[in-house]
């Protein structure tokens, strides 16, 4: 860890941060859930748009989520399977799941406003919508750090996004993640990162 990360708090949260995938029974507090989801709603977003919308899913509706993903897994070839099946236990294990969804709202206002091809357009807005929202999991990730809670962004999902949104009953936007949140059963040691020289490139 760096010495300097020590007296900036935020610096030593973006550090600390794990992709945990089993938790505790331990529950997470009203307080603590709507501190993280303030949080992303805080993140920069293309025209300031805003456009995600945070699902938050618990008790039964949760183990009916975990046990709809384990059912399609079968459906898919084995590396994805296995991950999905994963993806499966970990929604299982939290006690709470946030699902992150993209409103399309950035889309259909862009096209009209934009003077270009509308196949253009609508990959041209799509993709600002996809940063945005990755903008708002990354403000969840890094408070929930903060606050000693435990969480993985479960990209997987996305290959059965459509079913994702169904279950949530949001028939339009498209998917983004789906988040377990709670109370690390063990915390593993951070993955190793590519050497950091290798993926800065200065031109001056």
């Amino acid at each position: 860890m760096n010495p300097s990360h020590d007296q900036n708090r935020t610096l030593l949260h973006i550090e600390q941060r794990r992709s945990i995938r089993s938790f505790t029974d331990k529950p997470v507090s009203e307080e603590h859930l709507l501190t993280i989801l303030r949080a992303a709603n805080q993140a920069p977003s293309a025209h300031n748009q805003q456009s995600w919308k945070f699902v938050v899913i618990r008790g039964d509706r949760k183990k009916e989520l975990a046990a709809l993903v384990n059912a399609r897994a079968a459906d898919f070839p084995k590396p994805a399977a296995v991950l999905l099946r994963m993806a499966a236990r970990s929604i299982n294990s939290a006690p709470v799941v946030i699902v992150v969804a993209n409103t399309g709202e950035l889309i259909g206002h862009g096209t009209d406003l934009f003077r270009i091809e509308k196949e253009r357009a609508v990959d041209f807005f799509q993709t600002m919508e996809i940063q945005s929202s990755a903008a708002a999991i990354q403000n969840l990730l890094i408070a929930a750090t903060s606050l000693g809670l435990a969480t993985v962004w479960l990209g997987i999902l996305f290959l059965m996004k459509d079913e994702v949104l169904r279950f949530m009953g949001e028939e339009q936007g498209e998917f983004m993640a789906v988040i377990p949140v709670g109370y690390a059963s063990k915390v593993g040691k951070a993955p190793k990162k590519i050497d950091f020289d290798m993926m800065v490139k200065w031109l001056d």
